[in-house]
């Protein structure tokens, strides 16, 4: 999603720009992050056993192994290890989404990040 963010970006600071977003309500209080509203129903008394107890949620973990492969992945110069390694993050984020229970996201790809970007943004 960070094409998405870049967007939000963008029309966050023209906002700021034009002075869209003085003086609203709550400027300068902290935010409430403990916010669980994003979280399944059914999932966020597990959640939160899990994380009073210290233990990433499982999509969490998974998707910070994605993110070690991808930096294991570049520094690989053997061509056949680098292979067995891509293979194993394509798996990895085919199981991310598959627990995700939605389709692939352009987030797992972010060498399309730009393409996108610019498409949207144009």
């Amino acid at each position: 999603m960070r094409a998405i963010s870049r967007i939000a970006e963008e029309r966050i600071r023209r906002a700021i720009d034009e002075g869209k977003l003085d003086n609203l309500p709550g400027a300068g209080k902290p935010l409430y992050l403990d916010d669980d509203s994003f979280i399944p129903e059914d999932l966020r008394i597990a959640y939160r056993v899990l994380k009073n107890a210290g233990v990433a949620p499982p999509e969490l973990e998974l998707r910070n192994e994605i993110v070690s492969l991808r930096t294991l992945i570049d520094g690989i110069d053997d061509d056949k290890a680098r292979l067995r390694k891509i293979r194993e993050l394509n798996y990895k984020l085919m199981c991310l989404n598959e627990m995700r229970k939605r389709p692939l996201s352009f987030e797992d790809f972010p060498e399309y990040e730009h393409q996108i970007y610019e498409k949207l943004v144009g």
